[in-house]
C-alpha cells in the first residue's frame, strides 16, 4: 500500500526557489534535473523508511538527490498509521544543519 506524499508550505517555497535558482524555465537540462527532483520526492510514496534518520532529529529522515556539489536533502516525516509522508524542507546539502520550525 502506498503512502500519500504531502508538501508543507515551506517545502513548496523551497521547490519554487530551486526552480528559479537553477533557471529551469530557460534550460532543458535544468528542467530535466528539476523534474528528477520532483520524481524523487514523490517516490517516497513507496517505502519511505528506506532513507536514514537525519543527524539533527532522529524522528525525521532525508532522501538525497543530485550528485557531486549539487546534493539536495529532502527532509520528511512519516506518519505510519495514516500512511502519510510529509516533506518538511528541501535544502542544499552544504547548508547549516536543519532546524525544525
Amino acid at each position: 500500500m502506498e503512502y500519500r506524499v504531502e508538501l508543507t508550505d515551506r517545502a513548496i517555497r523551497n521547490l519554487r526557489r530551486i526552480y528559479r535558482n537553477i533557471e529551469a524555465a530557460d534550460s532543458v537540462q535544468a528542467r530535466a534535473w528539476f523534474n528528477g527532483l520532483e520524481t524523487a520526492i514523490f517516490s517516497l510514496a513507496q517505502f519511505p523508511a528506506r532513507s536514514p534518520p537525519i543527524p539533527e532529529d532522529s524522528n525525521l529522515r532525508h532522501l538525497l538527490y543530485g550528485g557531486a556539489r549539487d546534493i539536495y536533502r529532502i527532509i520528511y516525516a512519516t506518519d505510519e498509521p495514516a500512511r502519510v509522508v510529509t516533506v518538511l524542507h528541501i535544502r542544499h546539502g552544504s547548508r547549516q544543519p536543519f532546524r525544525k520550525m
